[in-house]
């Protein structure tokens, strides 16, 4: 069941707006990244074969989330994301994009596991499953890919196809690519936003929301 847009936020305001504003971010590297520049961002933010979650309309508006399915802000925040998906719905382009800090042991098992499913049909089935089992996998030293395995056959996939994929080469560079074009963009930790191509810094969640509308109008 969604949260109420009040609860929503009571939820997320600490961790989310944290870290729109810098004060939450987990490293990827010790130093920052040559970025990507003007109109070029926009297609680095938002590939052809990128994951959307919910497609405009109009095309217009694209909010972008780059993410790691171990990072607790990033689980704080998928109740607020969802909560956006049902209030733009047909308004706004929802893309979810692999971002597996390196701090965290199962955040790459865990991408390959949700591409792995997304083969299949199941990307969004898969990155719920995640996100709503996080606490109970989230920070082991120990893979954890066996757990995945059995959501898979919860989700009713090929197994043998699923398998080949989370050790297929395929699946590791398509989550590879993802975290590259990260990287390219600045990001440094998780979640990290891109609404049409420029990184979200709001103050709040309600700024958040508020420039969203601002994109939609103008």
């Amino acid at each position: 069941m969604r949260m109420s847009r009040q609860t929503t936020v009571t939820v997320v305001v600490a961790a989310v707006a944290a870290v729109l504003l810098g004060g939450l971010v987990v490293r990827q590297l010790a130093t920052e990244p040559d970025e990507v520049e003007g109109g070029e961002r926009k297609t680095v933010a938002v590939r052809a074969d990128s994951h959307r979650l919910d497609t405009a309309d109009d095309g217009k508006v694209t909010l972008v989330e780059f993410l790691d399915l171990e990072c607790e802000s990033c689980a704080a925040a998928y109740p607020f994301v969802e909560d956006l998906r049902e209030k733009y719905a047909g308004r706004v382009t929802f893309v979810m994009r692999y971002f597996p800090l390196e701090s965290h042991l199962n955040s790459r098992n865990a991408a390959h596991a949700v591409e792995a499913a997304a083969r299949q049909g199941r990307l969004e089935d898969m990155y719920r499953r995640m996100f709503e089992t996080q606490r109970q996998w989230g920070e082991s030293q120990e893979s954890q890919a066996p757990l995945f395995r059995t959501f898979a056959d919860d989700l009713g996939l090929d197994l043998a196809t699923y398998d080949a994929d989370v050790a297929g080469e395929v699946v590791a560079a398509r989550v590879q690519a993802d975290v590259d074009d990260g990287l390219a963009l600045g990001v440094t930790g998780t979640p990290t936003f891109f609404l049409n191509g420029e990184k979200v810094e709001a103050a709040s969640t309600d700024d958040f929301v508020r420039r969203i509308d601002d994109a939609l109008a103008d």
